[in-house]
């Protein structure tokens, strides 16, 4: 077996050793390019599983109220309470109106039996 010093000389052919080079730098950009495209997917597996989360709490909150209305539910409102308002009313003037009515045919029964001739 030889001896190794530092004397020792090695002879590699100059094809052998740039393909040596080439096949470590191919291998670095490949292992880097994996590494980057896993990152980008788990990152946005992470936005991904961020807006999921997100969705649900909006799912279970915005029926509930838990998060605000939108203008035109606020509009919606008042429309509906301004209309229970006139439905009140008119359910109030019919009662009032009936009451009016059955006040005057007991008004005409009245008048009807003073004057009768008897």
């Amino acid at each position: 077996m030889a001896e190794l010093s530092e004397d020792t000389a090695v002879t590699i052919p100059l094809r052998n050793l740039i393909a040596m080079i080439a096949f470590t730098s191919i291998s670095t950009m490949a292992y880097f390019s994996i590494q980057e495209r896993l990152n980008t997917l788990e990152h946005a597996l992470d936005k991904t599983q961020m807006d999921i989360g997100a969705n649900s709490e909006f799912r279970i909150k915005w029926p509930r109220g838990e998060l605000g209305a939108l203008p035109a539910d606020a509009r919606q409102d008042m429309l509906i309470e301004y209309t229970a308002g006139l439905v009140d009313k008119q359910i109030t003037n019919s009662e009032d109106l009936l009451d009016d009515i059955h006040n005057l045919k007991l008004r005409l029964a009245t008048l009807e039996k003073g004057i009768s001739p008897e």
